[in-house]
């Protein structure tokens, strides 16, 4: 019963993969715009910027899984 559920939050193709990551960098310009609010100038704008960058890498990370899940 468990695997079923488990199957049910398992990112299987590219698409799923591009959907899960648009989402995460909406949230992350979003938390950058809070940033910009909290800490106005030049270090608002570096937070707002370290905010998609680390979407980028999570994003290829997501990517590079499910292209190696898909060749086994």
């Amino acid at each position: 019963m468990f695997k079923r559920i488990a199957r049910l939050f398992t990112i299987k193709t590219k698409f799923e993969a591009f959907l899960v990551i648009y989402g995460l960098g909406l949230g992350a310009v979003e938390r950058g715009l809070h940033y910009q609010q909290q800490y106005p100038g030049a270090f608002g704008w570096l937070l707002f910027a370290l905010c998609p960058i680390a979407v980028f890498m999570a994003g290829a990370k997501i990517l590079e899984a499910v292209e190696l899940r898909r060749e086994r």
